[in-house]
């Protein structure tokens, strides 16, 4: 019984509802920054929309419960050991191709985007030299705008979907809500298509070569959850491979859990960063979690490791262009001793906070932003493009004039790299300076996102950065952190976050001067770290992460201090970032701590504010069933027989609940035609000749596709061996906080309630919960008294 809702902005007082409503309703048009991306309708349960990338779409929740109908039962007894054996293989066997095609796209993305930045910069570097300054901004402009462009029209014309980070996403898919979409081929090819020129794979270019503030590390989590599940569903849906054995995986349950090895291998393929990866899933994106599920997403992203690893031996004898040592090699700090002294606490513990609070304001002011550029995208397709070309513009012409503003520095003889330069890459670019002088503001901005994060960590360079230079830099990726993210094209925030974090760390190691013994690319580290924890709300999986990156051991006992202090500060202000995005967007992600007020409320009471429900008989009349479809909404109906006889007593006058039956599987029976001219029980033979457990794993058939004649309509349907019988029930006094629990740890759909008392006249069904209906906003919308048991927990 699904009628969702969601809500993307939360009142806190009944007042603000009334408030809200009252606008809406005098000008149903109108859209605010104060008000959701998405407008309502203020009840429990209503229509479930979304958006999913850049696109309003219908959302559905999943069937990650095990439907334990008569047709499930009987293919689990009958599988033989070699079918066990086969399904075992086909998962591991899926998880290794998972990984070993996410490091491949990988590996080409990384040497499509040095290869094609590369070039850029040289030819800059060209017009530089040769005195035409004014030709290195049109060239360098004109390149990026048009890079900008391509990835803009891919996104914006082809796929919605494709548009941001995709994690926000991916987090709700796995959490149980069916992001429609979100995984097919074409924003599989899009997202490919935005990060690479490989005329073997699809021939385009894209966001990240065009020197935007943004990463790689969201998409290929996407790329990597896309490839997941592409293999489990045998390709598109348009081209599916109709292979027996991938019969297994025609459901949720292990389609859920294959795409947890892709995004796993998605961040082990953008960090080289194998138990970084399997940690990033468990802590941030997985909802569900057991230990087989461990093994494979380790497996997957040891694969992955082992294809980046084999391409780096390829790349460093010089057989891949410019792509040398940059791309896929680690942001290495191990060349520097780490020595602890007590002072060094104080710092330490600063940049935690520090990273605590910038990170909590970051997500406020970048919540303002995504509202601001939702009521610039409303106006078309055209104005999304527009401000992704503005937001190009703005930045090449920043990362070309602002090092005009540094000051020339002579290059000292200590230095163990050449000094200057004029290549793509290295510490000390000469831009405009003469002879035996460098520009340190070139150094990190013209440069590709990736080398600018290795020069600002490079270790025993105390005075190779002026700190006017690096303060330019951390404010400009400030700007440039809030304004890029929610265009229309294929972003992540790790690597944004990543510069802005440095910038404010390698201050701080500045101003500590002699008072320490942490090397200023060390407090670049760490700010980088408390900046992430500060907005993204991670610890586990961003220490491991940072280990792998920096290969630095010592590292790790200040990391998990700054890491641990920048999540505390800042969850004193406001959720993290993927929270907030899931809210703008409305998808209905079930978070795993219910608010303490839900414990004051019923599930009982919600099932009141609720419609009725509506149930079917066991052998139900086909008229009835296409009623019911018709005029409903609802995903699931309760299976109710009258006058049962109770086992063990001559009784016949008992109701009994005997299981939920989904709307899709109602679908199927009347497609079948699988009607009968009398009212009766279907024998086991009869109900398998005519179904299958793989076909009613299918859901995309509508009730409006199924034709159904006048003489048809009288006859009848046994629906008992399509009835999971074993539906997850509640009894009704149970508080709503402590269903919430239950229906997220184990993946539900529906949630029965039953009542407290049995007796003569009592439904054996009081209502359905739903994934809308344990919803903090909707569940204040239809208790509004609730609202100020809220109050007093803020207050507290």
């Amino acid at each position: 019984m699904e009628e969702d809702s969601s809500q993307l902005v939360k009142p806190e007082t009944p007042h603000n509802m009334e408030a809200e409503t009252d606008e809406e309703e005098r000008d149903p048009e109108s859209n605010s920054l104060r008000q959701p991306l998405l407008k309502r309708n203020r009840t429990l349960s209503s229509t479930p929309q979304a958006l999913v990338g850049a696109k309003v779409s219908h959302i559905e929740s999943l069937d990650y419960e095990i439907n334990e109908n008569d047709l499930f039962k009987h293919d689990w007894r009958s599988r033989s050991k070699v079918q066990v054996l086969q399904y075992i293989f086909l998962k591991w066997s899926l998880a290794f191709l998972v990984g070993l095609l996410t490091g491949l796209i990988a590996t080409l993305i990384n040497l499509a985007i040095e290869n094609i930045a590369g070039y850029k910069l040289l030819a800059i570097v060209s017009f530089i030299e040769e005195g035409r300054y004014i030709s290195g901004l049109v060239f360098l402009t004109g390149v990026n705008f048009s890079l900008t462009l391509v990835a803009a029209v891919l996104c914006v014309c082809f796929a919605p979907t494709a548009a941001g980070p995709g994690i926000p996403e991916i987090k709700a898919y796995l959490n149980g809500v069916d992001t429609p979409n979100m995984f097919g081929a074409t924003t599989f090819l899009s997202r490919l298509v935005s990060f690479q020129i490989e005329s073997l794979i699809v021939g385009s270019i894209g966001a990240v070569s065009a020197g935007l503030d943004l990463g790689k590390e969201g998409p290929l989590v996407h790329i990597g959850s896309c490839i997941a599940s592409l293999l489990g569903q045998g390709g598109p849906d348009n081209y599916r491979l109709k292979w027996h054995w991938l019969r297994y995986f025609n459901n949720d349950r292990d389609r859920r859990d294959i795409i947890t090895c892709g995004s796993s291998s998605g961040v082990c393929a953008a960090f080289r960063a194998p138990v970084g990866g399997v940690l990033f899933a468990l802590e941030e994106v997985a909802t569900w979690w057991r230990s087989s599920l461990l093994w494979r997403t380790f497996f997957s992203t040891a694969v992955v490791v082992v294809v980046l690893r084999a391409f780096i031996e390829i790349c460093n004898s010089g057989k891949c262009g410019l792509f040398g040592t940059g791309g896929l090699i680690m942001f290495d700090v191990s060349d520097v001793k780490v020595s602890y002294h007590p002072m060094d606490v104080i710092p330490v513990i600063i940049i935690g906070i520090i990273g605590g609070l910038l990170g909590s304001l970051y997500n406020h002011v970048l919540h303002k932003i995504l509202r601001l550029y939702n009521l610039i995208n409303q106006k078309g397709k055209l104005h999304k493009v527009l401000l992704a070309l503005a937001v190009s513009l703005f930045t090449s012409v920043c990362q070309y004039c602002l090092p005009f503003l540094a000051q020339c520095r002579a290059c000292d003889p200590s230095f163990s790299e050449a000094c200057p330069t004029n290549d793509r890459s290295g510490n000390f670019k000469q831009f405009n300076c003469p002879d035996g002088y460098y520009n340190d503001l070139a150094t990190l901005l013209l440069t590709t996102n990736d080398d600018a994060v290795r020069n600002i960590f490079s270790t025993n360079t105390s005075s190779e950065f002026q700190p006017t230079s690096i303060f330019i830099f951390f404010v400009l990726y400030c700007i440039l952190g809030l304004v890029t993210f929610g265009i229309s094209v294929p972003s992540g925030l790790f690597l944004p976050i990543i510069l802005m974090g440095s910038g404010y760390g390698r201050l701080l190691g500045m101003a500590m001067g002699s008072y320490t013994n942490l090397d200023q690319g060390l407090y670049a580290v760490l700010g980088a770290a408390s900046l992430m924890a500060g907005s993204m709300r991670m610890t586990v999986s961003l220490c491991v992460i940072f280990l792998e990156l920096t290969n630095n051991l010592l590292l790790l006992p200040i990391t998990m201090i700054v890491l641990l202090i920048a999540k505390t500060v800042g969850d004193s202000f406001n959720p993290s970032i993927y929270e907030i995005i899931l809210e703008l967007k409305g998808l209905p992600f079930l978070d795993a701590n219910p608010k303490p007020w839900m414990r004051n409320l019923t599930v009982g009471e919600l099932a009141d504010a609720k419609p009725p429900v509506v149930a079917l008989c066991g052998v139900e009349k086909v008229s009835r069933i296409v009623d019911v479809l018709k005029n409903t909404t609802h995903n699931a109906f309760p299976i109710v027989d009258q006058g049962v006889l109770v086992p063990g007593t001559v009784s016949t006058g008992a109701t009994q609940l005997h299981g939920l039956i989904l709307r899709a599987h109602l679908v199927q029976a009347l497609k079948k035609k699988w009607f009968l001219p009398e009212k009766r029980r279907t024998e086991e033979w009869e109900v398998r000749e005519k179904f299958n457990w793989v076909e009613l794993a299918e859901r995309e058939l509508k009730i409006e596709q199924v034709a159904v004649t006048h003489d048809e309509m009288e006859m009848y349907v046994d629906l008992h061996p399509l009835t999971n019988t074993t539906p997850y029930t509640v009894v009704e006094s149970m508080s709503v906080a402590k269903a919430i629990v239950l229906f997220r740890q184990v993946g539900l759909r529906h949630l029965l309630i039953v009542p407290k008392y049995q007796g003569a006249g009592v439904p054996p069904v009081v209502g359905i919960l739903t994934r809308q209906d344990l919803r903090a906003y909707n569940i204040l919308t239809a208790f509004p008294h609730l609202a100020r048991f809220k109050e007093e927990e803020k207050d507290n």
